[in-house]
């Protein structure tokens, strides 16, 4: 095993409880051809030595254990053989090596759509995929009321399933997986499909089972998902577990592995990046280390005069973050290189929610924050902008900017119309898509602090005027 795993008891170990999941030393190897021939010219000739095609690792000594009512993530990058594990725990794929044993029955949503007939009705699928989990037809005739109800997509349940959308799809497809009286229950994306009231619906019926002791498995990309639903998690990386334990230091891990495309440990800072300069001897003094940068060769930048040289995200302690409770402070660090002379630079971030609708933008200008009156050729410009997420849960993306403006209209900006000030500031370059970052709910205090997109800042009255005395107030009121 690799010397920087990060290993975690497990919660029934330590109780001596049964476990409902145990994982040993799972390893899967696939045998891969360059031409389906190979595969036959193998068989023929293996025993004489000839070989055609090569091994691929896709699972190494994986090992773990759940209890009854844990919740497991399971996160990694694409092709780190997270749904290969998953299918070997669903029973689907047999491991190479290794032995799993599950403790009660076993549900699993996986591909969307698996064991369902394009051809059958909504209705026909259900009494089709029940029985494939076990149930008898009796057994599904006492929950199909159950299942419909949860269901709720009306006369579509008599429709056939190739007409569905792929929300109506996973509608139907958990609420027969989760009717099953499984023990632990396999889940692999499926939530991310879907209207967010459905998708808050089975969160709220995934407690319910947890509180009856269902253990579950949760494969996500979602990390908002994963922090606030799982109590452990197992991070794959290459095919072998590369962390198993605390959520946050798992996803931290995993967004470690996404920035370098190594494993590093999450409170371990490394060397310098090629692409930037990330000394802390700087005007701002809490600038970040290394490691809480994001790479950036997917960045699309608009514009020229300048160059994108280093972004960072972090939370109000200074640690790189990329998932947020709503309320709680983000800090953006980023730095331009100069390559045209410039006059007063301003620099802001724009955030955009998952419709792409511009949540909160400010820049440097707006906030009273001059910079000096020119940035000369190879310049730095560096920028660190706090936000306070005051913002409904759900996943967000930021744009950065850079632009000028004469020190001239600098000093009137503040008595300048938006009209009169929009022609004066000149756009040098903007990074479309700097980085994302996800808000959940809190975990203390008011878990929804406000409904809507954003909270904005106001106060509260109320008055109860009673029937036998009109002038008796009862008064509440909120700053």
């Amino acid at each position: 095993m690799s010397s920087d795993r990060t290993q975690v008891v497990s919660p029934a170990k330590s109780a001596n409880v049964t476990p409902a999941v145990e994982v040993e030393h799972i390893t899967k190897i696939y045998r891969l051809y360059g031409d389906p021939r190979d595969r036959l010219k193998e068989m023929l000739l293996g025993r004489f030595g000839r070989r055609f095609g090569r091994d691929f690792l896709a699972l190494e000594d994986v090992s773990f254990e759940l209890g009854p009512g844990e919740r497991l993530g399971l996160i990694g990058p694409n092709g780190s053989g997270k749904s290969t594990l998953l299918q070997i725990l669903a029973g689907t794929l047999a491991p190479s090596l290794g032995e799993v044993r599950i403790n009660g029955r076993v549900a699993a949503l996986l591909e969307l759509g698996s064991g369902f007939n394009p051809e059958y009705t909504g209705r026909e699928n259900i009494y089709l995929n029940a029985s494939l989990h076990g149930l008898s037809r009796e057994e599904t005739d006492h929950r199909f009321d159950a299942i419909a109800s949860f269901a709720d997509i009306g006369g579509f349940l008599d429709q056939p399933v190739k007409t569905y959308s792929s929300g109506m799809f996973m509608r139907v497809a958990f609420a027969v997986t989760t009717s099953v009286d499984a023990d632990v229950l396999l889940i692999d994306e499926a939530l991310a499909v879907g209207d967010i009231f459905f998708t808050q619906k089975c969160f709220r019926h995934l407690h319910s089972l947890i509180e009856q002791g269902v253990a579950i498995i949760l494969v996500s990309h979602d990390m908002n998902a994963v922090s606030q639903f799982c109590n452990s998690v197992l991070l794959l990386h290459h095919g072998r577990t590369t962390f198993h334990g605390d959520p946050t230091v798992g996803i931290r891990t995993y967004y470690a592995i996404e920035r370098t495309g190594a494993v590093r440990p999450a409170s371990e800072s490394t060397g310098a990046e090629p692409q930037m300069d990330t000394d802390r001897d700087s005007d701002i003094p809490d600038w970040p280390g290394p490691d809480a940068f994001l790479p950036l060769d997917r960045i699309e930048s608009i514009g020229s005069g300048a160059r994108c040289t280093a972004i960072a995200i972090c939370d109000d302690q200074g640690e790189p973050a990329r998932v947020f409770e709503m309320g709680q402070t983000a800090v953006f660090f980023f730095e331009f290189v100069v390559d045209d002379d410039l006059d007063v630079p301003m620099a802001g971030v724009e955030i955009f929610n998952e419709r792409n609708i511009v949540v909160h933008g400010k820049n440097s200008l707006q906030h009273g924050a001059l910079g000096p009156e020119a940035a000369s050729h190879g310049a730095r410009v560096r920028v660190r902008q706090s936000i306070a997420l005051s913002v409904a849960a759900g996943q967000y993306s930021f744009a950065l900017g850079l632009a000028t403006i004469t020190a001239a209209d600098a000093a009137i900006a503040g008595e300048l119309s938006y009209e009169s000030l929009l022609p004066r500031v000149r756009t040098v370059l903007v990074v479309a898509n700097a980085g994302t970052f996800s808000v959940g709910g809190r975990r203390r205090g008011q878990v929804l602090p406000f409904h809507g997109l954003c909270d904005l800042e106001g106060d509260s009255r109320l008055v109860v005027l009673h029937q036998h005395d009109p002038s008796a107030l009862t008064e509440s009121r909120t700053t």
